[in-house]
């Protein structure tokens, strides 16, 4: 009765999903599966537009259109009432997507070892002679495996034992006499054995490199707390500072707005009390002159000389020698002072902006990136450099929105700068560079020197020349490179256009030829103290300009 049972469990039952069926359908190969166990596998399988059984394995060049069995669902139905349960959910059955044991016929259980020796795989009962028969216990027994065809020689069909070292390979005892002759064989578990040890110091090396990433991960952890921390706090820091000086500014601010308001009081209360003796003075002015009108019509000589000393007798005139009008100019003064202020302060802001940003991109938990080695490389570091008017000699024109300068054959009408330099024909940009840069330079004629150099660099004298001194390096259309008025000669192919990199932080400064390709002219190590500016000399008949990057 149990057989009839079970018999009767697998015929209702779904391969697929190992359960009664449910909506139960047919293939025309006459294999039964649920509904929707059945279209979910040929789900699967439409990119390769193939259908088949997954019990036959039967396939199918159109997707088969699926109908209920109303036969096998009434069964089912009636099967269900009569007390028949589906086979337990830890059944043996092999599904599509296990191993199958190769000894069973009709439906497959699931495998539970492959034997790399017969090579086959084994459900629990059909392995049993494994552990029972002493010549198969010699056997390899390994987890269930679907890649034991791949332990056969393709060419003899016997079970591959031996590994050429000679072509690096598994082959046969029988391809060692043919192919293989002569060829440095060992069996494969000694080769194993071998690697396995390789395997081993391998596998020690990782876990080593393992334990070492894993501390450097930690310190760049704690890194990244500490650069948080500490920006957190510089952030806090500067804010307050900032809130000061802003502070600071308002209270000035607020001082000279009283000082004027006071001056102004003070001011208008003295010309007020002027005012008021002037129209006293007027008063009686007036009223004399109303006396005098009044004498002047006495027909009574002897009354007239009478009261004439009394009446013609003036008081002395208020003094008003110190009145100066200056209509809307009474304050110019302290315009100017606020004003002269307000550009001390844009230069030193200016100035120490620059070493204010020096210092947030000198913070470099990690180490630099590699120099840039081709020009697109080298073109994500370009820099859009302009030309400082303030520090052009007047013999220099400057024009194309102060990114070329040429040789002027008439002084130019520039304002007076303490930054302008007086005795070389050189100019200074305007940006500050810092981090890494690059630009280009095309120049033409044959007095051109291009150059960085420090904002403190003489503006007068020999020393103020690019590349004369300590603050300057300069390369020259001939080649020559300069630096503390030491020279020295470099070679490479002739271009109009010369490349200029700097990696501040790294004290790096490399001049390039330009062309089709990028060569090397001169590369200075150092170590740069402060903000370096782009610098250009031009000649007689020269010109410069700081190219437009693309």
């Amino acid at each position: 009765m149990a057989q009839k049972d079970q018999l009767d469990r697998e015929s209702f039952s779904c391969s697929i999903c190992l359960d009664l069926l449910k909506d139960p359908v047919t293939t025309s190969c006459g294999h039964s599966y649920c509904m929707s166990c059945i279209k979910g596998f040929w789900d699967g399988e439409d990119q390769r537009r193939i259908y088949s059984c997954p019990q036959c394995r039967e396939a199918f060049t159109q997707r088969p259109v699926l109908k209920k069995n109303t036969m096998f669902a009434a069964l089912v139905e009636q099967l269900k009432k009569t007390g028949l349960q589906a086979a337990p959910a830890d059944h043996c059955y092999a599904g599509p997507e296990d191993v199958a044991c190769d000894v069973c016929t009709g439906r497959k259980l699931k495998a539970f070892k492959s034997c790399l020796s017969c090579p086959a795989s084994y459900c629990k009962n059909h392995l049993q002679p494994h552990y029972d028969a002493p010549p198969l216990k010699k056997h390899k027994l390994v987890e269930p495996s679907e890649k034991l065809q791949e332990n056969m020689c393709s060419r003899h069909d016997e079970v591959m034992k031996i590994f050429c070292r000679t072509d690096k390979k598994s082959i046969c005892y029988l391809c060692t006499m043919d192919e293989h002759k002569g060829h440095d064989t060992v069996p494969a578990a000694a080769e194993r054995t071998e690697r396995q040890r390789e395997l081993e110091v391998s596998r020690l090396n990782i876990q080593q490199r393992i334990q070492h990433r894993e501390k450097d991960v930690k310190l760049l952890q704690q890194e990244v707390e500490a650069v948080s921390l500490s920006a957190d706090k510089a952030v806090e820091d500067s804010e307050k500072i900032f809130t000061r000086l802003i502070r600071l500014l308002q209270k000035r601010s607020s001082d000279v707005k009283q000082q004027i308001r006071s001056q102004q009081q003070t001011e208008v209360s003295r010309v007020k009390e002027l005012q008021e003796k002037l129209q006293q003075e007027i008063t009686e002015l007036k009223r004399k002159d109303a006396e005098l009108k009044q004498l002047s019509h006495t027909e009574d000589h002897n009354q007239f000389l009478h009261n004439y000393p009394s009446v013609s007798q003036l008081s002395e005139p208020t003094d008003s020698s110190s009145i100066n009008i200056r209509p809307l100019r009474y304050f110019e003064d302290v315009t100017a002072a606020v004003s002269e202020l307000r550009d001390k302060l844009q230069d030193i802001l200016r100035e120490e902006w620059t070493n204010i940003s020096l210092a947030v991109t000198e913070v470099d938990v990690l180490l630099s990136e590699p120099e840039p080695k081709t020009r697109a490389e080298f073109l994500k570091y370009s820099r859009e450099i302009t030309l400082d008017p303030n520090t052009v000699n007047k013999q220099m024109l400057l024009s194309e929105g102060n990114r070329k300068v040429q040789y002027a054959y008439q002084k130019q009408s520039y304002s007076s700068h303490t930054d302008r330099f007086t005795t070389y024909l050189q100019v200074l940009s305007r940006e500050s560079l810092t981090g890494r840069c690059y630009w280009e330079v095309e120049w033409g004629g044959l007095g051109v020197e291009v150059a960085v150099a420090y904002k403190n660099i003489s503006r007068a004298g020999e020393e103020s020349q690019f590349g004369r001194n300590d603050k300057s390096w300069s390369l020259s259309t001939n080649y020559v490179f300069y630096f503390n008025n030491i020279s020295t000669l470099v070679s490479g192919p002739v271009s109009s256009r010369v490349g200029v990199y700097l990696d501040h932080r790294a004290g790096i400064l490399s001049f390039y030829s330009v062309s089709e390709t990028m060569t090397l002219l001169h590369r200075v190590q150092t170590t740069f103290t402060q903000p370096l500016y782009a610098g250009l000399y031009v000649g007689y008949r020269s010109s410069a300009e700081l190219c437009k990057m693309k």
